[in-house]
């Protein structure tokens, strides 16, 4: 099992969400669709979550952004029930699965201007048996 955690200020990303080349460098479409569909206070609080979790599943990898992975390449989306499912994509994948890691859950909260996020990669079963792919909506 490995763990990973990641804490930031709400406001701390928002200069950088307002750029376009940030929003497409962090941020796989279906996230950005997500965030797209909220208010801008609640996107910017939805994306500040997402990247919280994407810094905590690369420690869970062993890589930090750098060395060709990038946190566009894991995905934060949902499951139908709401809850928060990683997908990895190109290189953040397969430094996953040289480590050994066949799933990785991750949790999100919001607390007095904090975004905490905890991920847990286990080892075991196959991919195939994770959650079921997120679908790209959002929940009111």
């Amino acid at each position: 099992m490995w763990i990973g955690v990641d804490v930031l200020q709400e406001g701390e990303l928002a200069a950088l969400l307002g750029q376009p080349w940030f929003r497409v460098y962090a941020y796989a479409p279906a996230e950005l669709e997500i965030a797209d569909s909220y208010g801008a206070e609640r996107a910017r609080e939805f994306l500040t979550g997402r990247f919280a979790a994407k810094e905590a599943v690369l420690k869970v990898i062993g890589t930090g952004f750098g060395g060709g992975v990038t946190p566009r390449q894991v995905s934060v989306l949902r499951t139908d029930g709401g809850a928060p499912v990683v997908r990895l994509g190109g290189e953040a994948a397969l430094r996953a699965r040289e480590r050994g890691i066949a799933a990785i859950g991750v949790s999100i909260t919001h607390k007095r201007g904090l975004v905490i996020a905890a991920a847990i990669g286990t080892a075991g079963r196959a991919a195939a048996d994770a959650p079921p792919v997120a679908r790209s909506g959002h929940r009111p």
